[in-house]
């Protein structure tokens, strides 16, 4: 029986299979609202058959956002248009639907990566970021603002009514975005966090903030909704943060309540050298596995069902995340489905798609 397609739990979320389309950044929001883009992007996924879908990274304030057409979830008007398009996806598809909340930190008022992605100058409609401390990505990129600590109690706050709107919008899933760089990556790493006081320096002190925004978003929303956050495993920088103190990281998180743990790579500084090739992430998600008890979400280059089940029959993940090649392939899980002697969910008005010696592959969604 494959494991890929094998009913699995995170949390108080049940998954009829293994198969997670991880969140992907459109930039196609206009001031932070859904469009119609997002309409046919999150609709043709949630026809895809997989387990669970999480959409992009959404964030939690205007000045969060990496790019102005940066989905948002910060006031009445961005909750408004989310709904809009969520009523449409589920009219069609019963998949569990996931959000990752974030906040790009300094990382923000980029151009789209079509653009060029370079920092945007506030005459090009760009604006003023801020960060742990006042340390640029690229060195000729404005020096972010350090966050004073009643800037760091409104950002909490963010986290926190983003997380309740969510809520309301009925996701059955929350991701904390705490890698590739972005706000609560900054804070983990010694490479961006320079601070002096009790949020900088230590491991400790490091993770104090990332775990503040985790706990207080535990405590704001229901137990019947699945929480958990998205890692850069390492920087992939000598003298930055690493596997190590990610266990670490997961292990409190685990104490708190945490539901799942996504392992990336990544993110942090253009010094990074990453050396990259299929499953090139697994062993940061087999270590993080083994220290946990809590499933671990594997990505990062896993194209091939065949690999995908391997991962799984290996104990070296619990789940298996797509993003590119699910957008390259917005039907990967039925051709999974179809390698692997499995069954994946379709819509009915999809199941004579079938080629003929693959009847039987496709069951209609619940």
């Amino acid at each position: 029986m494959s494991q890929l397609f094998s009913a699995t739990q995170i949390g108080p979320l049940a998954l009829e299979n293994r198969i997670v389309i991880a969140p992907m950044c459109q930039y196609s929001a206009s001031e932070g609202k859904a469009t119609a883009w997002h309409r046919i992007h999150l609709g043709q996924l949630a026809l895809s058959g997989a387990g669970l879908l999480i959409i992009e990274a959404t964030s939690v304030d205007a000045a969060g956002r990496i790019t102005p057409g940066d989905l948002g979830l910060w006031d009445d008007e961005t909750e408004a248009a989310l709904r809009s398009v969520l009523e449409d996806v589920r009219a069609y598809s019963p998949v569990p639907l996931g959000i990752q909340l974030g906040h790009a930190g300094r990382k923000a008022s980029c151009a789209a990566p079509w653009q060029g992605g370079k920092q945007l100058s506030l005459d090009e409609g760009g604006w003023e970021t801020v960060a742990p401390s006042a340390v640029a990505f690229h060195e000729e990129d404005r020096p972010p603002l350090a966050l004073s600590r009643d800037e760091l109690t409104r950002i909490r706050q963010a986290f926190v009514e983003s997380a309740q709107r969510a809520e309301r919008l009925g996701f059955a899933l929350m991701e904390l975005h705490a890698a590739h760089g972005y706000l609560l990556h900054q804070f983990l790493s010694p490479l961006s966090n320079h601070r002096e006081d009790e949020y900088g320096g230590s491991l400790e002190n490091r993770m104090r903030f990332p775990l503040e925004i985790f706990k207080a978003v535990r405590e704001a929303v229901s137990d019947t909704v699945a929480i958990g956050v998205r890692l850069s495993a390492t920087d992939w920088i000598e003298g930055g943060w690493d596997n190590a103190q990610s266990i670490e990281f997961s292990k409190q998180l685990e104490s708190l309540g945490c539901h799942y743990i996504h392992v990336s790579s990544g993110g942090l500084a253009p010094q990074q050298s990453i050396s990259v090739g299929p499953g090139y992430q697994l062993p940061f998600a087999r270590d993080i596995r083994q220290e946990v008890s809590i499933p671990v979400i594997a990505v990062g280059l896993i194209t091939e069902p065949t690999h995908a089940e391997a991962i799984l029959q290996e104990g070296t993940a619990d789940l298996i995340a797509l993003a590119r090649g699910v957008l390259y392939d917005p039907r990967w899980p039925w051709h999974a489905a179809a390698e692997l002697g499995a069954q994946a969910s379709a819509p009915p008005q999809y199941l004579r798609s079938e080629p003929h010696g693959l009847k039987g592959t496709l069951k209609a969604n619940r």
